[in-house]
């Protein structure tokens, strides 16, 4: 865990670490397949990968014996493999078997760390901070992923760059100039906002291009020319570390969020159409309305990759700019931008307040003689 400790740190959005006490997506269902795959997460190296039952497991991805990473080795039934000596580790972090291990010996009394991990709307979702709030905070819902009414695409975001600026990217509805050729709408103005703890609200109004009310209109997606312009909300949400947005009744984005390093930040954004102004489409069978959703799945993707080039760019500008000059100061004037930085440092303030009391705890009991032997 990174912690804050320099007065400079302590205020600097582009310092702040994570607060590990939420859910974050590590990869998608896909991808983890017969053979481990290994993720960071904060600088956190883990491995992925699923036992005999297909059920997904992360561990610390490091074997015990002498450290290389356990993501190039291999499954074998519900145990991981070493690549190096063939060390088979179980899905509680302990050592299982040891290949040569001789009749006088004992297997290794070693733990690795395990890490709370679940498969929800098609994502694997994975919790680094304290195991025991796994269970009494959920992952971001996504009820579009599954429903026959939404078609869904998606791409990934690799940034070299702190978490923070894509978060202010994606808040920040000014910057369509950017966009003007892959954009959804245009002329966005903030008209309310509102923020807590763990979440700020933008609500803007905006020219959307798009209105999926028609067989064709979904159609407009790839022929410009049948665009046209009509007003319609814009809601954008960071709950945190998540974002998602909404515009009008055609449209829902979400960005899932596994920020890798300080300087390393990937993400999934998903986009879905609505069909649910069709009502007599809903009325077809479930079987060929489960294959239009397939068959239209991605149909999207080259509007999200388009977005996405032009953003990483961008973002990457910004990081490279801070780091030549960290003292430099934006004069940013979106409200919203202001209040997305606040709330990251509310959660990072939060790790740092439970760190301090942890350490305070521990030398409580030190000081009273009740060391842990």
């Amino acid at each position: 865990m990174t912690t804050i400790s320099s007065p400079v740190a302590r205020f600097d959005i582009r310092q702040q670490a994570i607060n590990p006490n939420h859910w974050y997506v590590v990869a998608g269902s896909s991808e983890v397949k017969d053979q481990p795959i290994g993720v960071v997460l904060w600088n956190q190296a883990i491995v992925l990968y699923r036992d005999s039952h297909h059920q997904i497991h992360a561990l610390e991805d490091s074997c015990p014996h002498r450290f290389v990473r356990l993501s190039r080795g291999s499954v074998v039934g519900d145990e991981l493999e070493c690549a190096y000596h063939g060390w088979r580790i179980n899905a509680a972090g302990g050592c299982a078997a040891v290949p040569y291990l001789a009749e006088n010996q004992k297997l290794p009394t070693c733990q690795l760390r395990c890490y709370p991990v679940r498969e929800q709307d098609g994502f694997i979702w994975l919790f680094a901070g304290d195991p025991v709030l796994a269970e009494k905070i959920m992952p971001m819902s996504i009820p579009e992923w599954d429903h026959l009414n939404y078609i869904g695409s998606v791409t990934t975001i690799d940034a070299q760059a702190h978490f923070s600026y894509l978060i202010e990217n994606l808040m920040d509805m000014y910057h369509g100039h950017l966009h003007q050729d892959w954009q959804a709408w245009t002329g966005a103005i903030l008209e309310d906002l509102e923020e807590t703890d763990d979440r700020v609200d933008a609500h803007y109004q905006a020219q959307n291009y798009y209105r999926i009310d028609k067989i064709w209109s979904i159609s407009q997606l790839f022929l410009p020319r049948l665009r046209r312009l009509h007003p319609d909300p814009l809601d954008v949400s960071y709950i945190y570390p998540h974002w998602k947005s909404r515009l009008g009744e055609d449209f829902r984005i979400y960005c899932l969020f596994c920020p890798v390093s300080p300087t390393h930040t990937r993400a999934y954004l998903l986009h879905f159409t609505s069909l649910e102004a069709f009502p007599k489409l809903h009325k077809l069978s479930v079987r060929f309305r489960r294959f239009l959703k397939t068959w239209l799945t991605n149909s999207a993707k080259g509007l999200l990759d388009g977005l996405v080039k032009q953003d990483v760019a961008m973002i990457e500008d910004e990081q490279q700019a801070y780091l030549n000059h960290p003292e430099r100061r934006p004069h940013e004037l979106n409200r919203a931008l202001i209040s997305v930085q606040r709330l990251i440092r509310t959660q990072a303030a939060q790790v740092a307040k439970a760190d301090l009391m942890g350490t305070l705890t521990q030398g409580y009991s030190i000081g009273n003689g009740n060391e842990t032997q």
